[in-house]
């Protein structure tokens, strides 16, 4: 059954890429680049480390407490964390690094939709060397104010440090504020605070005032003030960012200096995209991944996504193989987890 996923995976990956689209890899960082290592086969949540340029956290969509370090300039694994002082994880989903340069992880996952009556977060120092090593984590208890539910999305705020995570719904899930400060000794109780599309990774960006959530056929980003979801006349208040067709989209983050998005997705060689920010000023140098859009003034729509030329028909393909792709993959892998 593995077998199949990888395979319709692949076929999907192939058949979505436009005509003529084609990337340097491994020279600069912040830039496309594949994961070689071969024990990352289902990468489920990416941030962008604070502490080493270039390096992105990931780890397995698996119940091993293994966190992985990945150059974007070369796509090799430069740290292997493993952590310890947790219990054995269910459903690791999603990434993120806080404020305070800790590396927090959310075992939030629930394929079936509210059988577990709480979660974990767990949280360590970021490591100051890179190099394969044992890290102590804080496991936190987290339960939902409005009951159980599936989620995928974990980002702490980079200015407040709070945490928040947005449940997945095919009808539209929500967006759970945590406490101010989380604690290791008792529950966490999440309360809804918005609603959200389905979503299967969010971040932050580095100064706080926008949101990125992404699900698997489109991102869109969104102004955030006090703790909120801003509406800036575009009906749920996002903006869509051009998100790459990939074949079981699952991660997003931004870029240190917040001038792009770095969309990933599961499978073995799975591919990180950069899509530069509409209107954000480029690095010197610097080259996007992504399909291009014009810059946009704040709250207005945003053009849509261009194609290469003679790629239009392809990307039409690409999105119905997409479709049905994404369809297969999640029932099957619904059903393996329900072996």
């Amino acid at each position: 059954m593995r077998t199949a996923l990888c395979v319709l995976g692949a076929a999907a990956a192939l058949a979505l890429v436009p005509a003529g689209h084609a990337r340097a890899e491994g020279q600069d960082p912040d830039r496309d680049f594949t994961i070689s290592d071969p024990r990352i086969t289902e990468s489920s949540g990416l941030a962008a480390s604070r502490a080493h340029p270039g390096i992105y956290w990931t780890h397995n969509d698996q119940d091993a407490p293994l966190i992985y370090g990945i150059d974007s300039r070369t796509g090799e694994t430069v740290a292997t964390l493993t952590m310890e002082g947790v219990g054995t994880p269910r459903d690791m989903e999603a990434i993120a690094v806080g404020p305070d340069g800790d590396i927090y992880v959310g075992d939030i996952g629930d394929n079936l939709d509210g059988s577990w009556d709480h979660v974990w977060i767990y949280r360590f120092p970021e490591p100051k060397t890179l190099k394969d090593q044992k890290v102590s984590a804080k496991q936190y208890v987290v339960k939902y104010a409005d009951g159980p539910r599936n989620a995928e999305a974990l980002m702490v705020h980079p200015k407040t440090g709070r945490v928040y995570i947005a449940s997945k719904n095919q009808d539209g899930g929500g967006l759970y504020a945590g406490p101010e400060r989380l604690s290791s000794s008792g529950t966490n109780t999440f309360r809804r605070v918005d609603e959200v599309p389905w979503v299967t990774d969010g971040a932050f960006s580095p100064d706080g005032e926008r949101l990125v959530l992404r699900g698997y056929f489109s991102a869109k980003e969104y102004a955030w003030k006090d703790g909120r979801l801003v509406a800036e006349g575009l009906g749920d208040g996002g903006a869509g960012v051009g998100a790459p067709f990939q074949g079981q989209a699952e991660s997003v983050t931004y870029t240190t200096d917040g001038s792009a998005f770095m969309f990933g997705s599961e499978g073995a060689n799975s591919k990180v995209v950069r899509v530069d920010r509409a209107g954000a000023e480029r690095p010197s140098g610097s080259g996007s991944g992504g399909p291009s859009e014009a810059p946009t003034t704040p709250g207005a729509p945003k053009a849509p996504a261009t194609q290469d030329q003679g790629g239009q028909g392809n990307a039409t393909v690409g999105f119905l193989v997409l479709a049905g792709a994404t369809v297969l993959i999640l029932g099957i892998k619904r059903l393996l987890r329900r072996g």
